[in-house]
């Protein structure tokens, strides 16, 4: 059987799951689509430059597998309660950041309490200055789980491509950081700015340069895009083929 059909054939299952399961159950992703937000903290609006990446994403993803994606980017502040609505949220910057306030931290600690997961994509790692803030500020919603490097023996890395390493539009370190919780991937940090690699303007040219690989570099990019993906929609099924169900059960810590 092809990547593309057991794909499919997970998201049908995934859909069967959710139609025998009461609607005040399903309400986290209760639809079953990627969608990439953009997380906000604090007054910051977001880096508008890499807003049109979401998009772009969730294209990539259904062109690629065949699954469900919004297509429109959103944002969400970790303080608002529709964080809740939805299992995924990407936090990207290329600055430091200000303390998170109290009802953002215990926004975070809900979203992770329900399976969520987030990735953290630092857009200036040169500067490294927003990742070590993003560091800092999620030990206050994991105060007890460091990051740990993550590569291609981690699901992450398997969920649909087959990666050697992470890349972005910046090269960077051949791993990933995570923060596990029961085994189960919570938070990613990405040091090679994803989303400037998947950034296209309104004519649909790619905004950024990728260095030092190019054209391929961004391809991989990409793939890794697609992989944190499937592993959001579809947990670790590749691991162990456990049904959507139990699936669904596992990623909330249940």
């Amino acid at each position: 059987m092809s990547r593309r059909a057991l794909v499919r054939g997970a998201f049908g299952l995934a859909g069967a799951a959710i139609v025998g399961i009461p609607a005040s159950a399903r309400a986290f992703g209760e639809d079953g689509a990627f969608h990439p937000r953009l997380l906000l903290v604090g007054a910051s609006r977001g880096d508008s430059s890499r807003v049109p990446a979401l998009a772009r994403w969730s294209d990539e993803v259904a062109r690629r597998t065949s699954a469900p994606a919004r297509l429109r980017p959103t944002t969400v502040h970790a303080d608002d309660k529709k964080l809740l609505a939805e299992p995924f949220v990407v936090w990207s910057g290329g600055a430091d950041v200000p303390p998170l306030s109290s009802r953002e931290v215990a926004g975070l600690k809900r979203f992770f309490g329900l399976g969520g997961v987030l990735f953290v994509d630092d857009s200036d790692p040169g500067s490294g200055a927003f990742g070590r803030a993003a560091r800092r500020e999620l030990a206050r919603v994991f105060p007890a789980i460091a990051p740990i490097a993550i590569g291609p023996e981690n699901v992450v890395f398997r969920s649909f491509y087959l990666l050697r390493r992470a890349s972005g539009r910046v090269a960077g370190p051949a791993t990933l950081d995570a923060i596990l919780q029961g085994g189960a991937v919570r938070v990613v940090f990405s040091s090679h700015d994803v989303l400037g690699a998947l950034a296209r303007d309104p004519g649909g040219a790619y905004v950024y340069e990728v260095s030092p690989g190019g054209e391929e570099q961004r391809e991989l990019a990409v793939r890794l895009a697609v992989n944190v993906a499937l592993y959001v929609m579809c947990s670790n099924y590749k691991d162990d083929q456990v049904h959507a169900e139990h699936i669904m059960r596992r990623r909330g810590g249940k």
